[in-house]
């Protein structure tokens, strides 16, 4: 059952249990979301389920709704498996808010999770922005092979930012981060359709509270 909250003097919805997840085995809707699909992203057999490829030229989905909008504190999390040959750099997932009198993007409040290729490994770049404040993660000293499926997790408590790849910390960093107003998002590119990915993507989850590491979504076994 969902739940109406005010942000800014703009209503919205939201889960009971403050926590959305979004699986990716269609394009053309996703948790109750009608999608607007840019290019062919495809839905793809893998060794845990259904999931969309994105081919990293032109490939997108994009959604009328900002997940964690209204959410002074955070969790959100992907399962994904990045390829090899992408670019060396990639913005995977953006939340955008939207200024409601104008209908469009408001400047500087987003969130991004984002990752660079170096050397035949990536590492996990995380962004996050509103009310003036802004914080990036990015921590090269820390790559990942591809070939496997990972879980990556952006967590504000409402004093920090940390991201994570599994269960290992990767970076973090203090932040004064007002909720974010109702907007728009994308998979497969930034908002502005710059720096497309290419992989595949399997699940999203968006929770409103700070997780601990014992309460991230599992990776599922395969099939």
């Amino acid at each position: 059952m969902a739940c109406l909250t005010m942000v800014l003097g703009t209503p919205f919805l939201c889960s009971a249990q403050g926590q959305d997840v979004w699986r990716f085995d269609q394009t053309a809707t996703v948790d109750g979301h009608t999608t607007k699909v840019l290019g062919h992203p495809q839905v793809v057999d893998t060794e845990i389920g259904k999931a969309v490829a994105f081919n990293g030229v032109d490939d997108a989905l994009f959604f009328d709704v900002h997940p964690l909008a209204g959410a002074t504190t955070w969790t959100w999390e992907m399962i994904f498996k990045p390829d090899a040959d992408g670019k060396p750099e990639q913005r995977i997932f953006h939340l955008q808010s939207v200024d409601p009198a104008t209908g469009t993007d408001v400047p500087n409040e987003r969130m991004l999770f984002e990752i660079r290729i170096h050397d035949g490994q990536w590492c996990l770049d995380s962004f996050a922005t509103a009310g003036g404040h802004s914080r990036t993660l990015l921590n090269c000293e820390k790559m990942h092979p591809f070939g496997k499926w990972y879980r990556v997790t952006a967590v504000y408590d409402g004093k920090m930012l940390h991201n994570y790849v599994g269960d290992e910390l990767q970076g973090e960093g203090e932040l004064e981060l007002p909720a974010e107003r109702p907007g728009r998002a994308s998979l497969g590119t930034r908002i502005d359709l710059r720096d497309y990915y290419k992989g595949t993507v399997y699940e999203a989850r968006f929770t409103r509270r700070a997780l601990p590491v014992g309460e991230f979504l599992k990776l599922p076994a395969a099939k």
